[in-house]
């Protein structure tokens, strides 16, 4: 057996004596294990080899750096076997803590991150919606882009000039609302289809480049409707918000008229901020309320504009401008209004019109147009923006007056045109509306020839008109003059007085009363659908035993009889050989003379 360094090399299988520093040492090799000689210095890792003891074959041990190291420095003392049976290292539950603990550590660091991101998102982007929307009310409009646009006139020059070439009295008033300089109310612009009023706010904008000031179109449906008021306040109603991914309910989740309402309490920190710094209140118009459906919905939402236009007009923060065709929003807005000012937009006068029309027709078509064709132009059209335009620009003046006067008159009789005394009972509502609107028609007419003045030489035509009261009582019916306000036959002012929509309509009326025969098939229309109402309230009873011969026998049972209530009795008293197909009255009459 060699010894070197103090460790075993080698061992007889069937040694049983060991020399080491030349004494002899008794060994048991079945108890323990020999290590087996390191050829060079061990890692400081724990290692492990394969030990053969006799009859148990190779058993793994252990040994670490360290035991190595004294036995090389022949520290042979301290060195003891590690038993096959004991496990070196941490336990498994310290090993289990250890990793839970940096788990926890990680989710923990995550979690504070994501919180610490998700937080400075919410932050900056609740800043960039305020921000957006106050860039919304900076100078330059999109409106007024697609207004000047709209408003080019063909081979002339887009100048301002050259698109708004009549100027209306209220044009000051409206230019002051814009401005903001007019606080404190907030604003309905009310009057008929193709006044002008749009085009007074557009070019109240234009005066101010949009400075301040948002404008939006009304829509029937709600949806839209916001939408359109996304538009103008740059607002997303948190459609672009990625925080909604990680909520099972999003902000979005909502109805059209709470967005609205999200919208408006967005404006409203707006508009603080920038009342502090320019010191007037922001504008938002919104053009054709009309459009809006006469609903519940539609009253929502009215309800919910017109609440805000009071808070703020009380504030000074907002000036809302509303532009409605129909007579049926001011009413609406009258019942809670306590700050609303009513600006009525009518037709120009005949002054401003002839003038504004002489003037176009000089610069553009280098023509001066002789007052007398003014003036017959002015008697056919009237002083409506709308008409006046389309007249200007035609080669022959007198004939497109004409073209829309035939124009008005074939929408009115399309609409309401009356029957007669053939009409089929299956259209009888229908004709119901038709033949009051004509009534009402024909009312207007002989009116204006009990009229004193139809016709100033200053401001024009003198309509006729009546009272909303006396309009319903014409027409026997109250909820009819609102649909035909809506259809543009016939108009109701801010002062509730109906008369026809225009000059042109209420020449149509005229053309149509004059109409030989008119006012008998008029009358012929209502008696036949007084007829018809009479056939659907009468009921028909047919006794069929009179027809057949037979006699009803009728007497007052008094109240004693039997202790009843009273009242009569009927019996049938058939004759001899009477049958439902052979009666004879006379066997009746016999029996009750033998009685």
């Amino acid at each position: 057996m060699v010894v070197r360094q103090g460790f075993i090399s080698r061992v007889a299988a069937d040694a049983r004596m060991v020399t080491v520093g030349g004494r002899r040492i008794l060994l048991r090799t079945t108890t323990r294990a020999l290590p087996p000689p390191p050829s060079r210095r061990l890692p400081s890792l724990t290692v492990c080899w394969l030990a053969q003891q006799p009859g148990r074959g190779y058993h793994r041990t252990f040994s670490s750096h360290s035991q190595h190291r004294q036995s090389e420095h022949g520290d042979h003392s301290t060195h003891k076997a590690t038993p096959p049976n004991e496990e070196a290292g941490p336990s498994i539950i310290y090993k289990m803590l250890e990793a839970a603990a940096t788990s926890f550590a990680s989710i923990l660091v995550l979690g504070a991150g994501f919180t610490l991101a998700a937080f400075a998102y919410h932050k900056s982007y609740k800043y960039f919606v305020l921000q957006k929307m106050n860039n919304a009310f900076e100078p330059g409009d999109p409106v007024l882009e697609l207004a000047a646009i709209g408003k080019s006139i063909p081979k002339f020059s887009k100048t301002a000039a050259a698109t708004h070439w009549i100027q209306r009295p209220e044009q000051a008033a409206v230019n002051a609302i814009v401005a903001g300089e007019e606080a404190g109310h907030y604003h309905l612009f009310i009057g008929e289809k193709g006044t002008g009023k749009s085009s007074m706010l557009l070019e109240a904008m234009r005066k101010i480049d949009g400075d301040g000031c948002a404008m939006l179109e009304a829509h029937s449906d709600l949806e839209i409707f916001r939408i359109r008021l996304g538009k103008a306040l740059d607002y997303e109603f948190h459609e672009d918000y990625m925080g909604s991914y990680f909520s099972e309910r999003g902000p979005r989740d909502t109805t059209a008229l709470l967005d609205i309402e999200r919208a408006l309490n967005k404006l409203e920190k707006v508009a603080l901020k920038r009342r502090k710094r320019d010191g007037k209140p922001l504008v938002l118009i919104i053009n054709q309320m009309h459009l809006i459906r006469d609903d519940e919905d539609g009253k929502d939402l009215i309800e919910l504009l017109q609440q805000r236009a009071e808070q703020w007009a009380a504030a000074n923060l907002v000036t809302m401008v509303f532009n409605s065709d129909e007579y049926w929003i001011y009413e609406r807005l009258k019942q809670l209004s306590t700050r609303m000012s009513v600006l009525a937009v009518l037709d120009l006068p005949k002054q401003q019109a002839t003038a504004a029309l002489k003037n176009y027709r000089q610069r553009y078509f280098k023509e001066k147009p002789s007052d007398k064709m003014l003036e017959q132009i002015y008697d056919l059209v009237g002083g409506r923006l709308s008409f006046l335009n389309r007249v200007a620009k035609s080669e022959d003046m007198l004939k497109t007056c004409n073209d829309i006067i035939e124009v008005e008159k074939t929408w009115f009789l399309n609409q309401c045109w009356i029957l007669g005394k053939d009409m089929d009972d299956d259209v009888m509502d229908q004709q119901k509306w038709a033949s009051a609107a004509v009534v009402l028609a024909t009312a207007l007419v002989d009116k204006e020839a009990e009229m004193e003045k139809t016709y100033d030489a200053e401001h024009g035509h003198v309509l006729p008109s009546f009272a909303l009261h006396e309009a319903q009582q014409i027409m026997t019916r109250a909820d009819f003059i609102r649909q035909l306000d809506r259809l543009n036959l016939f108009s109701i002012t801010s002062r509730a007085q109906v008369r026809a929509s225009s000059v042109p309509m209420h020449l149509a009326f005229q053309q149509i009363v004059a109409q030989p025969g008119f006012r008998q098939h008029l009358q012929e229309t209502i008696d036949r659908i007084a007829a018809i109402e009479s056939l659907g309230r009468t009921r028909e009873l047919v006794a069929k035993d009179l027809v057949f011969g037979g006699r009803y026998k009728i007497r007052k049972v008094p109240k004693e009889v039997d202790g009843g209530p009273g009242g009569f009795d009927v019996t049938l008293k058939e004759g001899k050989g009477w049958s439902a197909n052979n009666s004879s009255t006379a066997d009746i009459d016999e029996e009750e003379e033998e009685a």
